[in-house]
């Protein structure tokens, strides 16, 4: 259990949170359930072009297609989760995941980019489930230390799971290592279903059950999700992932220019931990922070890392964007699970789980152009220009939406919630989750 004190970040939110057991399980499941969606970007890179010997275009063409997949998907296994339960919509990504897992062996590339695509369109859940069922057993003020504890768990699959995938396939065999990315990633769907956390606290059971049941349309549904307040919030989800995206490619790229690939795994650690350290001082704040601010000075801080000459400076000058990595994720979580309606928040949390998707898929390749085009310190500069602008933008509407005479009577154009009063009434790896995984 968590004991003691940092300098200047009390403990004791995270302690009372891991002394209840089913967090503390919970929290354990978020580590080892991610490993292998953590390690399957890697190992299906280095299988493509040393088992099939094709090229990084091909190994990047079939990660986009599983990201692809995950996008369109996660809302979908989201929503299946909110009308069927956990186990009843875990168990049939179990079973095509786990088919689809070990086919990719033994299929001709063609093959292998339609079983990517479906892979992801029905990947297990893991992360939307974990994050609804921290904010499901959390209580209201402590929704935001949960979601923390969410980014710290995340940030710890990540330390392990690429370098253990990349070693296995390097050093031992990358068709078997696929295999046993493969198995374990069924291992992680059977014990989420037998841990079976709860998804929605019991009080909310006990109202979604009560009364008569009221039809509504398609539209309607979209609409109950898709307030203002909460498209805001996925917009600054995609932008904050869109700079951790470019930042993962632009480290590589520094590195590799310095002759110090070698070290790109310092650079790596060092902002994990920064990422860690931010969460933890985030989750036990009492003073809420807006997620917009967080994403400006993510943006902000990550622009002048390219100007490090080498590795060890990177490392260095990457800390004060990692501070604030985790803590923008996890502000996210906190808006996305505080703004919806309890029996659609697994829906939501699959929206959030898109969001995540899109903003590294769309950070990688802008961050890739402005490195071939100028060099490293571009990659840095651009995303880092791009994310202050917007967020710059979101603060300012934000502001003038909840300044307008009419905003106070009107919910819906400040996204302000009366779901939850214990909940932070504002909120604005987590580490960057690469889009090569399977399911954010």
């Amino acid at each position: 259990m968590v004991k003691g004190r940092l300098p200047g970040v009390s403990l004791a939110p995270y302690r009372d949170l891991l002394a209840r057991p089913q967090m503390f399980r919970l929290f354990l499941a978020g580590v080892f359930c991610r490993l292998p969606n953590s390690a399957a970007g890697v190992v299906i890179t280095v299988y493509v072009v040393t088992g099939l010997h094709g090229s990084y275009a091909q190994a990047g063409l079939v990660l986009a297609l599983n990201t692809i997949g995950a996008a369109v998907g996660s809302p979908w296994r989201g929503k299946a989760v909110d009308r069927l339960g956990l186990r009843r919509a875990v168990a049939p990504s179990v079973l095509v995941e786990g088919a689809a897992w070990f086919a990719f062996p033994f299929l001709p590339y063609g093959f292998l980019l339609v079983t990517a695509f479906v892979s992801g369109l029905m990947a297990i859940p893991v992360y939307s489930v974990i994050r609804q069922a921290m904010s499901a057993l959390a209580l209201g003020t402590q929704q935001r230390t949960a979601f923390s504890l969410d980014s710290i768990s995340t940030e710890l699959s990540y330390l392990v799971g690429p370098a253990l995938g990349a070693a296995l396939a390097a050093t031992w065999s990358p068709r078997g290592t696929v295999l046993l990315v493969g198995a374990a990633t069924v291992v992680s769907g059977l014990a989420l279903m037998v841990l079976n956390p709860p998804v929605r606290r019991p009080e909310a059971e006990a109202e979604t059950g009560a009364g008569p049941v009221v039809a509504k349309s398609a539209l309607d549904r979209f609409r109950e999700l898709a307030t203002p307040r909460l498209l805001a919030t996925l917009a600054a989800t995609v932008v904050a992932l869109a700079v951790i995206g470019a930042t993962d490619v632009s480290v590589v790229a520094l590195t590799r220019e310095a002759g110090q690939t070698d070290l790109t795994w310092v650079v790596f650690v060092a902002w994990s931990l920064a990422s860690m350290t931010g969460a933890l001082v985030f989750g036990s704040s009492e003073r809420p922070v807006p997620l917009f601010a967080l994403v400006l000075a993510l943006a902000v801080l990550t622009a002048p890392a390219g100007l490090a000459p080498n590795a060890w400076w990177l490392a260095l000058a990457i800390v004060p964007a990692g501070l604030l990595c985790a803590p923008a994720m996890a502000a996210a979580a906190t808006e996305v699970g505080r703004l919806v309606p309890e029996h659609r928040r697994g829906e939501a949390m699959g929206w959030y789980g898109s969001a995540l998707t899109i903003g590294l898929a769309s950070g990688t390749p802008l961050a890739g152009r402005a490195i071939d085009a100028a060099g490293p310190w571009a990659g840095f500069a651009l995303i880092g220009t791009i994310g202050a602008v917007v967020a710059t933008t979101g603060l300012v509407l934000i502001a003038w939406a909840t300044d307008r005479p009419s905003s106070a009577a009107d919910p819906a154009l400040t996204g302000e919630s009366t779901l939850e009063p214990g909940a932070p009434s504002g909120v604005s790896p987590t580490r960057r989750q690469r889009p090569q995984a399977t399911e954010v």
